[in-house]
């Protein structure tokens, strides 16, 4: 998970991040995205930028998104009010994907929640937050109005955010942060490196093994300039990281992800779990319930373009007639396949792999197929 939903006017003030100067003396082209002014590319472009991660290491600037601790006298209880993920039974030391419902089982965000562990093996009751910069004011006030008496809220507003993602990632920050080499997936670890305090996860948005790392707003650059200190490693902007998350088969709110399409829609069923499922306790229980049951009446779909230019976000999708059947959400170039691929929403009856479509690209029906998710394999650590 990590949040490119939408862009800002250029008449809007923008606000930076902690590595903003940093991005411009690397030769970033700033843009403005979800209220920030944020690196879109370096020196080297998106395809280059791409490829570096696939084959090393690359570092990302993803200080934009929400941090926040939750506490209170029962936050896990309280916090599946909201969601439809087991946190009651969240160890210590892990960290869940999960999604914000509205009543009617529509996603509000996507976000990651987690119990950090110190070294010593202890961990407090509380949750850590990260949700997308483009949702996170509405995201608190939802919270905020919701558990209202039950959890508290403390942002982390003096904390930047920065991932470290590729085959190279574990190589480097072990160098900084010895612990890290013993984590897997979905760990999350209090731990000190480069001076200061951090908060580390072993996860990211790429479909590559890597951490995503808060730390100190005031350390920020130091860390950064760390890790590129590193011949392994160069920065990453928001092009590379769309491109990357999209060969991953990984949605994006505001994009794929919107307050009218269900867990079950979007193919992320893993995020209910089964006692929840039987609990039916939760925002839109009802529709989701029925979904599983019955089936959705449109599911996402990983298309492979199989000739003519890519298929971009709004792009129609045809059955093999000619008949429109759905519409593209994300889509673009796969530097890795070479390829034009797209995430899209169809009937079930489109859906199974194999499936002959089309799209519709600047009023041309191009051959596509339905294909399995994820475009390019998954490569996270799930044990040492």
């Amino acid at each position: 998970m990590t949040d490119q939903s939408s862009e800002m006017p250029a008449a809007e003030v923008l606000k930076t991040t902690p590595l903003s100067e940093a991005h411009v003396a690397l030769g970033a082209k700033m843009v403005p995205f979800a209220g920030y002014s944020m690196p879109v590319q370096y020196t080297d472009g998106v395809l280059k930028e791409h490829l570096w991660c696939r084959e090393h290491a690359g570092v990302f600037d993803v200080s934009h998104m929400g941090q926040a601790r939750l506490r209170g006298v029962a936050p896990l209880a309280a916090f599946e009010e909201i969601t439809p993920g087991d946190f009651i039974g969240l160890k210590v030391g892990k960290q869940k994907y999960s999604v914000l419902l509205n009543k009617d089982g529509g996603i509000i965000d996507d976000l990651m929640a987690a119990r950090p562990v110190t070294p010593d093996g202890s961990g407090d009751d509380g949750l850590f937050v990260v949700v997308n910069g483009a949702c996170k004011e509405g995201d608190f006030k939802v919270i905020d109005n919701e558990l209202a008496g039950q959890v508290d809220i403390e942002r982390l507003e003096d904390r930047a955010l920065i991932a470290l993602q590729g085959p190279k990632a574990v190589d480097v920050l072990k160098q900084h942060v010895p612990e890290v080499a013993t984590m897997v997936f979905m760990d999350a670890r209090l731990l000190q490196g480069f001076g200061v305090d951090l908060i580390v996860s072993r996860s990211g948005y790429t479909g590559e093994d890597g951490f995503e790392i808060s730390v100190p707003a005031y350390a920020a650059v130091s860390v950064w300039n760390a890790l590129l200190a590193h011949e392994a490693v160069k920065p990453i902007g928001l092009g590379a990281r769309d491109s990357l998350r999209l060969e991953a088969g990984l949605p994006l709110y505001g994009h794929d992800l919107d307050e009218t399409v269900s867990p079950v829609e979007a193919g992320l069923t893993f995020a209910i779990n089964k006692n929840r499922r039987e609990q039916r306790d939760f925002p839109g229980a009802a529709r989701i319930a029925r979904e599983l049951a019955e089936g959705p009446k449109r599911t996402k779909v990983c298309l492979k373009v199989l000739e003519g230019a890519p298929a971009r976000e709004g792009a129609e999708i045809a059955d093999e007639d000619g008949a429109v059947v759905g519409v593209v959400t994300s889509g673009g170039f796969s530097p890795t396949l070479r390829a034009g691929i797209a995430l899209g929403f169809v009937p079930p009856l489109h859906s199974e792999v194999g499936a002959k479509l089309k799209v519709i690209v600047r009023g041309k029906a191009q051959a596509a197929e339905v294909v399995a998710s994820p475009f390019v394999p998954h490569r996270y650590v799930r044990k040492l």
